[in-house]
């Protein structure tokens, strides 16, 4: 036997583990790559060791995965909708997408779906498996696909550009979708296949259209291979659906019966966790893991450097509905101000490496343009930054070593990473620190995850970093998070800035139209390339990691680099269809 926590029992031993390596672990400083000394496990005291042992106790250890890397507060969420905000795995484990993609082999296989295709230039059928359903026990056919595309017709809703393109969808069978597009856009079509989830309709047909948001969905029902157990203020638990279609369909079956999803608190804790045994996977960045990889403490995808995959680009971004973010004059010297290098090596300790100028992330290395990069794009140079500044009229008028705005203004921004974590922490104070260094006043503040989510969403910002345009199927992904259009009251999709311009948003849409491989691709990408260096919605700074680290002490048969099924480790919101289901199906228990 062991307890299963409830809703209101919200306090447990993984807040007494998380509270005791957090003390033991010391303040969260920035994570310097240097490699941790036996001292500095937070779970090397007697106290720690306890603590860690009663985090495992309530659920039998064989059966059980603990996790951690995305969820900085309390889950409060299991709303698929909005893509950010829910509990870690309520997109992936809980509600599916019609097709997977994997990050590796750049493909699509289908999920939900069993099959898609152009019938001709401007009709896409879709075909569902038999045998779906969800775990009330209703059945998941076409009509819940027809109403989760036209829940889009919602302006809210972060797929709603989807219908600026798509005419009608309809069921044309009880398997069977038909989607008939004004517009069609072949790149952006596959995307939108993985990149959502199909929602049940006998449910949230009922929900009003200021809930489709803001409903926190407190008793989820999905289709996946798991379901709502337990929540708390240290963990969101998923239990294994046994019931779940792909058993029947498919012939699978998850290897553990429960995920325990903990919390975090600092990577410092994550690291103590993780070096006790007392988390299986970390999708946290964890200060100094490449010398931990080396001593054979825990194991990542690459052996040696640089340990993890790529997952996506960590940009800077200008809130633009502010001055002096709003002058591109100011967002080139500002790019030209920060020294990435420095964040690669001191933030980082080289587990990371400095973003090209397009933003693209490796996987897409064939599409940038270099010529366009060596004209438009820019690198460190603080001289520049200066000059960029007194040629559009910034000066210190006043002698504090700070320049104020061509009208005379003062400038004082405030930078915001989220609290505990210690990598964009340090990166931050760099770039607060180079930025002042060229006359802009920056400081760097750390508001609690939760917040910063808020601020983002609302505008309420001066600058923040932010990596939510990851790998995908295609480099368009990228572009319609940087220059996203219609600016709403929150943005939810992307150009969390406020950036606009017409121009620009109307050759990300041609992007979206274009196949890969063709010259119109190449002609338009640049042409893209070239408009994001110059205007600057965003600055790329780094490649994050996809970070995963693993303790093998209970699971095993991660993924790894040269095998078949080495998969994307990351249980990230919106990277479970991305290989994080994978990576799990793979799993086999320690005898």
């Amino acid at each position: 036997m062991f307890l299963r926590q409830t809703r209101s029992r919200s306090t447990s031993a993984l807040a007494t583990a998380a509270v005791a390596g957090l003390l033991l672990a010391g303040c969260s400083g920035g994570g310097g790559g240097n490699a941790p000394t036996p001292a500095a496990n937070p779970y090397a005291s007697a106290e720690g060791m306890d603590a860690a042992t009663e985090l495992v106790g309530e659920y039998p250890r064989e059966e059980t995965l603990f996790t951690s890397g995305t969820q900085w507060g309390p889950p409060s969420s299991w709303n698929p909708i909005s893509g950010a905000g829910h509990a870690t795995g309520a997109r992936g484990l809980l509600y599916e997408p019609l097709f997977q993609f994997d990050p590796i082999t750049l493909e699509l296989t289908p999920w939900l779906a069993e099959g898609g295709e152009w019938t001709d230039d401007k009709t896409y059928e879709l075909t569902l498996r038999e045998g779906l359903a969800w775990q009330d026990g209703e059945t998941l056919d076409a009509d819940d696909v027809v109403f989760t595309a036209e829940l889009g017709k919602v302006d809210a809703v972060p797929w709603s550009n989807l219908w600026t393109w798509l005419d009608k969808v309809e069921a044309t069978g009880d398997t069977t979708v038909e989607f008939t597009f004004s517009d069609p856009r072949y790149q952006e079509w596959d995307n939108w296949l993985y990149s959502n989830m199909v929602l049940p309709e006998h449910i949230m047909s009922e929900w009003s259209e200021e809930e489709l948001l803001s409903n926190p969905n407190e008793d989820p029902i999905g289709s996946g291979a798991f379901k709502f157990s337990a929540v708390g203020q240290d963990r969101m638990v998923w239990e294994r659906n046994d019931d779940w279609w792909a058993k029947s369909e498919l012939g699978l079956e998850m290897p553990m019966k429960y995920i325990v999803d903990v919390v975090n608190t600092s990577n410092e804790v994550a690291l103590g966790l993780m070096l006790s045994g007392s988390l299986d996977l970390s999708n946290n960045f964890l200060p100094g893991v490449n010398t931990l990889v080396d001593q054979g403490s825990v194991s990542t995808y690459y052996d040696g450097e640089p340990y993890m995959l790529a997952a996506a680009s960590a940009n800077l971004i200008p809130n633009q509905t502010r001055a002096p973010m709003d002058d591109v004059d100011f967002r080139q010297a500002l790019a030209r101000s920060i020294d990435v290098d420095k964040i690669v090596t001191n933030a980082y300790g080289g587990l990371v490496s400095k973003a090209h100028p397009s933003g693209l992330v490796p996987a897409f290395e064939e599409y940038y343009d270099e010529d366009v990069a060596a004209e438009h794009g820019f690198t460190f140079d603080a001289e520049e930054a200066t000059s960029i500044l007194a040629d559009a009229g910034y000066e210190d008028t006043d002698g504090d070593g700070f320049v104020e705005t061509p009208d005379g203004e003062p400038i004082d921004l405030k930078l915001i990473v989220p609290a505990g974590w210690t990598d964009w922490m340090e990166a931050a104070r760099v770039i607060a620190e180079d930025a002042s260094a060229a006359g802009i006043k920056v400081t760097a503040d750390f508001p609690d995850a939760g917040a910063l989510d808020v601020a983002r969403a609302t505008g309420d910002f001066d600058l923040l970093i932010n990596g939510n345009a990851g790998i995908s199927n295609t480099p368009w992904t990228y572009y319609n998070y940087a220059f996203y259009q219609p600016i709403q009251e929150q943005m939810l999709a992307g150009n969390f800035g406020r950036y606009e311009n017409e121009e620009a948003w109307n050759l990300v849409e041609d992007l979206s139209r274009t196949e890969t491989g063709t010259p119109e691709f190449s002609e338009t990408l640049s042409q893209v390339q070239e408009k994001f260096m110059t205007d600057l919605p965003v600055i790329p700074l780094w490649y994050n990691g996809a970070w995963a680290q693993y303790n093998e002490s209970q699971w095993t048969n991660w993924p790894k680099e040269g095998r078949a099924d080495a998969y994307f480790p990351v249980m990230w919101n919106n990277y479970v269809q991305m290989g994080g289901l994978n990576t799990l199906l793979a799993l086999e228990p320690v005898s």
